[in-house]
């Protein structure tokens, strides 16, 4: 069954005093194209979060946020650099001198300079990537069921566009079956005319039948209208995703459709051309949509 590429799935974890919140949302795009947005303590895992997400999506604009908190005393060491801290302070005593400023500095201030407080995670990275993965994987699953149910649907709508293309397919190739025996009558007609005379040439008017035959016959094309009609069909029940497939096989079909066009001089075949035409496009709309 085909998935959309539109999807949406949230998980959250709550464990050993950590938390995680793990949300992607996808839309339609030509390839797979990831963007993770994730705290720095645990930006190592990035790589990993974009091997497994790649492994089960394979088109769409992918974005992800994570949040994560660690509320344990152990998970975290806080480290002050007293003596570029220091440093700092008589920089800017001295600077204060020199300028004729107020010298107040406070020490909030101090520890908001580069590099004077820095924290540690003590976290078990390995507990860590274990359990984040975890979280990931389950909001993936929630947009895979998303984008399957909204697959579901868009094959449903495609589907009865497909019988209606068919309809249309069938219309003309019964029309078309009539083409040569209304030419005849028409030339045979004109002829008389023109000549006014009942006797006709026979062998001269069939050489003008079998050109037009032959340049008006639909029959090819009708053949492999059919065949796109079948092979989009099975892509539709394919598991495999298949949306570029399905978007060529549509181009395929209005290329036989516009040479239908043009090969049949008939207004009743025009107008079911028009009217596939119109159909195929829907479908196209659609398919852009399709994993």
């Amino acid at each position: 069954m085909i998935k959309s590429m539109t999807g949406y799935g949230k998980s959250n974890l709550s464990i050993n005093s950590r938390e995680y919140q793990v949300e992607i949302k996808t839309v339609n795009h030509k390839y797979i194209d990831t963007n993770i947005r994730m705290p720095r303590t645990i930006s190592y895992l990035e790589e990993d979060i974009r091997k497994l997400v790649t492994s089960k999506l394979k088109r769409g604009k992918v974005d992800i946020s994570i949040t994560f908190e660690n509320y344990s005393k152990d998970g975290n060491d806080i480290r002050i650099n007293t003596e570029l801290a220091k440093i700092y302070i008589e920089n800017l005593k001295k600077l204060a001198e020199e300028e004729k400023l107020s010298s107040n500095i406070d020490v909030t201030e101090i520890t908001k300079l580069p590099d004077v407080l820095t924290i540690k995670s003590n976290l078990d990275e390995k507990q860590i990537k274990e359990e984040l993965l975890h979280v990931v994987g389950d909001a993936v699953n929630q947009l895979i069921d998303m984008r399957k149910n909204e697959g579901k649907r868009i094959s449903e709508d495609i589907l009865v566009k497909i019988s209606q293309v068919e309809e249309k397919k069938d219309e003309i190739f019964a029309l078309s079956t009539g083409l040569i025996e209304e030419y005849v009558v028409k030339l045979e007609t004109r002829i008389k005319e023109i000549l006014r005379t009942e006797e006709i040439d026979k062998s001269r008017l069939m050489q003008e039948v079998v050109i037009y035959a032959d340049k008006c016959s639909v029959e090819e094309e009708i053949t492999r209208l059919k065949s796109h009609i079948g092979q989009l069909r099975n892509l539709i029940d394919s598991d495999e995703p298949s949306g570029k497939k399905m978007d060529f096989l549509i181009q395929e079909m209005n290329r036989e459709t516009n040479t239908i066009g043009s090969k049949a001089n008939n207004l009743e075949i025009t107008n079911r051309v028009v009217d596939i035409k119109t159909i195929l496009e829907d479908i196209r709309e659609q398919i852009q949509n399709i994993e």
